[in-house]
């Protein structure tokens, strides 16, 4: 039995909630999902539909994703489990159906339109329309839609989601979209995510995007825009007179907020209503995704995706952005019980597991966990994950500048952004499954989503770019793609199993698959040196492919890459590395992610030669680090070279040393590496500063997420053996 736990959140009384889980188990222990219920603490049975999103290599249940309908009392939590009933368990709801371009979810229908005016042809009810959206770039072309016919992507007795694909077409130019419609069983509302997509190797610079909702105006209707981050504000009225809200760079740089903004900003809504009813919106996410409009005026309610005149917003080459938005569709309701709607969305119940419950599953290894807590350190790591700069912006929220990088000029003056550099998202759901606390596993859900749309290569003329991770870059993809050693996936996996969205998983395969395809290419066929250091952040990736899908054709290219590793040694007796024209030094770091890349291979692979053989070069690099490359002070220090030869405050080496002491058992390991966690501990997290308008976003604080997410794992690690050798 596994509990589940919904957090105290809301005054009023949520029935019949779609809430989500992914739950993970232990290797063996569950074979089949077909007894698999979820039950409330009175042990009644709800609503839910569960289906399995990852295997065991033993073809056991590794991990399941289930939506089910909870409720959760006023003022109050709930709890609910996860438990195996004696009879093979099926939904008695009405399931939501699809057919004919309809959407039936029992409590309206909704017909999709194909035509270039309209998104839907009817509603069953209301009496509205919502148009297509209008695309407008900054030299004037005006784009129509082509819809391409729906198609069903998912369908359970609880929620269906439609997918229509198109194009945007004007006269000069085109740009294709996506819109995923996701309705809910029994519910008044549905989602709509549009995703603009930069298919082309030409910058789309968006003027405006739009989307009209219009009802007959009969000389009276109440037209209402509402926002809030604390108390919400309305503006209304029953005239028809053109009301308008903005949130502009000057709105969040005057606006105090004290919420943590990937778990809840605020609202922003519109709505029209007369006395038969009325229909409202809310932009997900609005304020952080900012610049956003709305505007009301006789029966005419306008959200602005993208207002006019307010930034610069240019999806260069590959670039998309998917904006969501719930429609609500209601019978004359006050502003308050509608707004009450509007901020669930915007601060959904989410559906905690217990770290236990990772743990005893195994998923996430067995050396996160630590049994011996240090406060200290638990505080310290919990801060790091918090210190990182919130960037606010429709292309930039999701991700961090990073100001080093800044300040040498790599971007040529402009902002160079982290691209979740080191896999920022892995190391907050790691963090998230070590504590329990939400607000780790919504820094996940934010950036991995920014990951998919901004950070992944959807359109190149070069076929080797198209699906890869772009490396950290002013505007976020004037870097490379062609390199392996900056694409990562576990943290798109982590999303995929604890979201349910099968595009994080897609994305994961098409960056391996990017990965694989470079490794054939010339640049990667050279024996050693540079080509061995550029693949050890590949090896990480491609071994957590294997781990994912069981498919061998990862397995090959991990051998591949060790013949590399090992040729890069045989060839200088030690992983050196060229530095100036005529030096090879040891870099401390570079052979830590050496090390820490062949050692997550080395758990999975199947060749016991080839396992020994890993061992042994760990051990000797381990071994040469300690002997050759500590400074007095017992820090390890960054590069070889009398000049380079400061203080190394790189905790991967921590990681490392912990995998040695794994193998061996010999704890001088974990002391070599005891000064090296007290420094690096002892460095204080960057505070937050002043909010800063600086090219299309607005910053909050200075710390890059690459921090947090390049010494999560490596401090983890080495505390838990640490601790668990009583020398902390």
């Amino acid at each position: 039995m596994v509990e589940i736990n919904l957090e105290k959140i809301y005054s009023f009384h949520a029935k019949d909630e779609p809430v989500f889980v992914g739950v993970p188990f232990k290797k063996g222990k569950v074979k089949s999902t077909e007894n698999l219920v979820i039950k409330d603490e009175n042990g009644v049975i709800a609503p839910s539909h569960i289906k399995v999103t990852g295997h065991w290599d033993d073809g056991s249940v590794k991990w399941i994703f289930a939506d089910f309908l909870a409720d959760i009392p006023a003022n109050k939590s709930a709890k609910y489990y996860l438990d195996e009933s004696q009879e093979k368990y099926v939904c008695k709801l009405d399931a939501l159906s699809y057919k004919d371009n309809t959407i039936d979810n029992g409590n309206f229908k909704i017909k999709l339109s194909n035509t270039k005016e309209k998104l839907f042809d009817s509603f069953s009810k209301g009496n509205f329309d919502i148009s297509s959206f209008k695309l407008e770039d900054i030299f004037g072309n005006v784009y129509t839609p082509i819809y391409e016919s729906p198609t069903l992507v998912e369908e359970n007795p609880l929620k269906n989601i439609v997918e229509i694909r198109g194009k945007n077409v004007s006269s000069k130019r085109s740009c294709s979209f996506v819109i995923r419609l996701t309705s809910y069983i029994n519910k008044n509302y549905f989602d709509i995510g549009y995703t603009l997509i930069n298919d082309n190797t030409e910058p789309l610079s968006v003027k405006s995007l739009s989307l009209d909702i219009t009802k007959p105006f009969g000389g009276s209707m109440r037209q209402s825009l509402a926002h809030s981050n604390y108390k919400t504000k309305y503006t209304a009225n029953e005239n028809g007179d053109k009301i308008q809200l903005l949130i502009d760079a000057d709105h969040l740089l005057s606006e105090s907020n004290e919420h943590n903004p990937e778990v809840f900003y605020g609202t922003f809504f519109g709505d029209i209503s007369d006395s038969e009813g009325g229909v409202s919106a809310t932009v997900y996410q609005a304020q952080q995704n900012y610049p956003k409009a709305l505007e009301a005026e006789k029966g005419k309610l306008t959200l602005y995706l993208v207002p006019e005149g307010i930034e610069d917003i240019t999806f260069y080459m590959g670039m998309q952005k998917e904006h969501t938005i719930r429609i609500y569709l209601h019978d004359n309701e006050s502003l308050e019980a509608i707004n009450n709607v509007s901020t669930i969305f915007q601060m959904p119940y989410r559906a905690l597991l217990k770290p236990e419950v990772y743990e005893n599953s195994g998923v996430f290894g067995k050396n996160i966990f630590v049994k011996n807590k240090v406060q200290k350190l638990e505080l310290y790591l919990g801060a790091r994950a918090d210190e990182h700069a919130r960037s606010y912006g429709i292309l930039s929220w999701g991700d961090t500048p990073d100001m080093g990088y800044t300040a040498q000029g790599r971007g040529g003056g402009k902002l160079v952004w982290t691209n979740n550099e080191y896999d920022f998202p892995h190391a907050c759901a790691t963090e998230y499954v070590r504590t329990g606390t939400r607000r780790f596993l919504e820094y996940l859900f934010v950036s991995a989503k920014h990951w998919m749309d901004v950070d992944v290569c959807h359109y190149s003329d070069d076929p080797l770019e198209i699906g890869g991770q772009w490396e950290h870059s002013r505007d976020h993809i004037n870097g490379r793609v062609m390199v392996c050693s900056h694409q990562w996936v576990e943290g798109l996996l982590d999303y995929y199993h604890f979201s349910g969205d099968i595009r994080a998983y897609n994305t994961a395969l098409s960056i391996a698959e990017n990965v694989s395809n470079l490794l054939d290419t010339p640049p990667y066929r050279q024996e050693g040196e540079t080509s061995a250091r550029e693949t050890g952040w590949a090896l990480r990736t491609l071994a957590a492919m294997y781990n994912e899908t069981k498919d061998k054709k990862w397995l090959e290219k991990c051998d591949f890459i060790v013949g590399h590793f090992t040729a890069w040694k045989e060839k200088y007796g030690l992983w050196l590395s060229p530095y100036t024209d005529n030096t090879k030094i040891r870099v401390v770091f570079m052979i830590a992610i050496a090390v820490n890349s062949l050692m997550r291979y080395y758990d999975i692979c199947p060749t016991p030669s080839l396992k020994e053989h890993i061992k042994d070069m760990v051990l000797e690099a381990v071994d040469d680090i300690i002997e050759n490359c500590r400074l007095d002070n017992g820090l390890f220090y960054y590069k070889e070279l009398p000049s380079l030869q400061r203080n190394g405050n790189n905790p991967i080496i921590l990681e490392a040393l912990s995998y040695a002491y794994e193998i061996t058992g010999d704890k001088k390991y974990i002391e070599a590496g005891l000064p090296t966690l007290e420094y690096v501990t002892s460095l204080t997290p960057s505070a937050s500063q002043a909010k800063k308008h600086i090219e299309s976003s607005v910053l909050y604080g200075t710390g890059g997420s690459k921090n947090f997410a390049q010494m999560m794992i490596p401090i983890t690690v080495f505390y838990k053996f640490a601790s668990d050798l009583a020398l902390i």
